[in-house]
């Protein structure tokens, strides 16, 4: 395997019914399974230092997940699933592992996953730990706490939302911050938060790069529409998969049973999740950054962070057990930018619920 581990952490390359790919491990396995989903434009790796700070008796388990890390080449997302193909992976996984019921951690396209995953499988989830989550709602082309799409076709969201320079530069291995729109600024912006840069940030860059790129992958197709900004999703990868269009109604989560507990842990300074995200198309063009902008009443931003609080109240009123930690002054992943803040609402959560 070419990408390194920290010392401590173990990774293993897992066959099963469904893919190859490698896997993280930390702790004991006979422990409590603690399962790690990852986000967009990342893998396993960045979960490596959560995973070595958990309290003794909990298992770390972190795959990387399909188009992503040292995953196989060429599993396509069945984007017009939603999520499923990456939620049935995670539990295909468990079982392949023996694991019956576990923690389940994600960020930003992971902590959609988990969404998922709890509408399909609750059984499977002693509780739910959300970093920084997308929307239940999805990212782009929609707006309103109910997640309204402001096009019958969902324009403005799927893979035509992420900039095509920054994914030619991605694709390209360019790991310099030469470029204003290189990955590794991009990330710096939208992912570690202002004047923050991890120490292991060359580690974490490396790992991004690992990212399979192309119109079956990342960020994969789209389509041309009418509609403003001219483009619909595609139906391969994650980034369609994240289209409302796609996504299975967050009623399924507010009526789920069993309920599991839900922690979501959120950056007071999130740019890539909020009210709105610095790339919603609507955001991007109040800014001039998008030409043909028809204005907020034709096409109002999308409130993500609004959308997840009011599908999760609801969940709490149909008796579910949810909080919300707000991380002041962190971004999208305060699990590495703000890691003792973070550790503290995590693993109280986990001993609170460790079954």
């Amino acid at each position: 395997m070419s990408i390194p581990v920290t010392p401590g952490v173990e990774a293993k390359r897992v066959t099963t019914d469904r893919v190859t790919t490698r896997v993280l491990f930390t702790g004991d396995p006979g422990g409590v399974p603690v399962l790690f989903l990852h986000g967009n434009i990342s893998c396993a790796t960045w979960w490596e230092r959560t995973m070595l700070r958990m309290p003794e008796g909990y298992w770390g388990i972190a795959p990387d997940q399909r188009n992503y890390g040292e995953c196989e080449r060429g599993t396509v997302i069945d984007a017009t699933l939603g999520l499923a193909d990456l939620v049935e992976d995670a539990i295909t996984l468990l079982d392949h592992l023996g694991v019956g019921r576990a923690f389940v951690c994600g960020n930003s396209l992971g902590g959609n996953v988990v969404w998922r995953l709890i509408m399909d499988h609750p059984e499977r989830v002693i509780g739910a730990i959300q970093a920084g989550p997308g929307s239940p709602y999805g990212f782009g082309g929609n707006h309103g706490l109910e997640g309204t799409p402001i096009y019958d076709d969902w324009a403005g969201s799927g893979g035509g939302v992420i900039n095509r320079e920054m994914v030619r530069i991605l694709g390209e291995g360019d790991k310099s911050a030469e470029h204003i729109l290189s990955p590794r600024n991009a990330i710096r912006r939208l992912v570690w938060g202002p004047d923050v840069i991890p120490d292991w940030e060359d580690a974490l860059i490396d790992a991004a790069f690992a990212t399979e790129v192309g119109e079956d992958s990342y960020p994969g197709d789209h389509v041309e529409s009418p509609n403003w900004p001219y483009f619909a999703p595609g139906v391969k990868g994650a980034t369609n998969g994240l289209s409302g269009k796609y996504l299975a109604d967050p009623q399924r989560l507010v009526d789920v049973e069993p309920k599991p507990p839900i922690l979501w842990i959120r950056g007071s300074a999130d740019l890539a999740i909020g009210d709105p995200a610095a790339s919603d198309p609507a955001n991007l063009g109040q800014l001039g950054l998008m030409p043909g902008y028809p204005g907020p009443d034709a096409y109002p931003p999308q409130p993500m962070i609004g959308q997840t609080r009011a599908v999760l109240d609801r969940y709490a009123a149909a008796g579910g057990d949810y909080r919300e930690e707000v991380i002041e002054g962190a971004a999208h992943v305060p699990f590495i930018t703000t890691p003792d803040e973070y550790d503290q609402a995590f693993h109280a959560f986990l001993e609170e619920f460790h079954p």
